[in-house]
């Protein structure tokens, strides 16, 4: 093994809006990190920081392959299906994706290739595994009812995580996201989805003149606007979050499942302000009825992170978050434009 394979790091889905932020996170901290995507979602100019490996996680052969090729020390799982409302119309896809995916790395990772060293896996998961809990801070023992079929395949993923963990030792960091927002402060990469269903681009569309405005689904919540209340954190912290789970792991530490997030929320209203006020444009709103599923408020507790990798959110204010956002987005779309 040459000096560069041993911090080689396997990052599926290494192409998408996470998966990329982790993969420069890696490099600035010194591993090597080794993208296997199949561009689905993903975006070929997003892979900047190491070699890809072009390929789908449905594929048990081609993720084997990836393994035995790169070597890593450890791997971190990106490659999913997320969104909420193609799972309910979808469910088998997501099961073949998601699951199915899952349980081919994990089987590619327990070979006997490794001689029962298996190497540690940082796991993409999501706040969508509990639900809708009733309390104003979800921590890690909230009770897990997944409402949708994209919930109910990652909590499927994290079981299986830990079942390996039992059947092989296998070390492992679960990482649950609440809402991923914001863009890398360099402007190298950010937030791009098609179709777009986050708020805050669809946002900076608006300001931008690429679509005519947004709906605000409900305006009659019980919080302080009228409108429902999420966790933002910036996808910067959520790359540092991994480095963090990474490290812990490569130096024996125990596995690992931890809500990520900044223990405060903000409004849909006051997130169409705050990038009213750094885009200096009036973003045009439209009420709309509320739609099924879609609690009041969902907020983090993030302090068991903080206890057990001494991370926090250092980035995800929301005035810093759409800052970042609009100049990447502005480069990204209207490239005449410097920032």
């Amino acid at each position: 093994m040459t000096k560069q394979e041993q911090k080689n790091i396997l990052v599926t889905g290494g192409a998408g809006y996470v998966g990329s932020h982790c993969a420069k996170a890696l490099a600035k901290a010194g591993y090597a990190p080794v993208v296997f995507d199949n561009f689905s979602t993903g975006h070929r100019d997003f892979v900047r920081w190491g070699p890809v490996i072009e390929g789908d996680v449905r594929d048990a052969v081609a993720l084997k392959d990836a393994v035995a090729q790169t070597r890593p020390i450890a791997v971190m799982h990106f490659a999913a299906l997320s969104l909420v409302g193609q799972s309910v119309e979808q469910p088998d896809l997501y099961k073949q994706v998601n699951c199915g995916g899952t349980r081919n790395l994990l089987d590619a990772m327990t070979t006997s290739e490794f001689s029962g060293n298996v190497p540690p896996l940082v796991f993409s998961s999501t706040a969508a595994i509990f639900g809708e809990p009733d309390v104003d801070l979800i921590d890690e023992a909230a009770g897990k009812k997944p409402g949708n079929p994209y919930g109910e395949t990652k909590l499927a993923c994290e079981e299986m995580i830990q079942a390996s963990g039992v059947d092989h030792g296998l070390r492992s960091a679960c990482l649950r996201y609440f809402n991923a927002a914001g863009a890398d402060p360099d402007e190298e990469i950010g937030e791009h989805h098609n179709p777009e269903t986050h708020l805050i681009p669809i946002i900076l569309d608006a300001a931008l003149g690429r679509r005519d405005g947004i709906r605000i689904f409900g305006n009659d919540y019980a919080t302080a606007d009228g409108t429902a209340v999420r966790d933002y954190i910036h996808v910067s912290d959520l790359a540092r979050a991994h480095v963090a789970a990474l490290d812990h792991l490569l130096k024996d530490g125990k596995s690992l499942a931890l809500n990520l997030g900044t223990g405060t929320g903000a409004s849909v209203r006051e997130v169409i302000d705050a990038a009213s006020r750094v885009t200096g444009s009036t973003i045009p709103t439209t009420d709309a009825a509320r739609r099924a599923g879609d609690p009041p408020r969902l907020v983090a507790d993030p302090s068991l992170a903080y206890k057990l990798l001494s991370w926090q959110a250092v980035r995800s204010d929301i005035e810093t978050i759409v800052t970042d956002a609009w100049a990447w987005h502005r480069k990204r779309f209207t490239p005449e434009i410097t920032s």
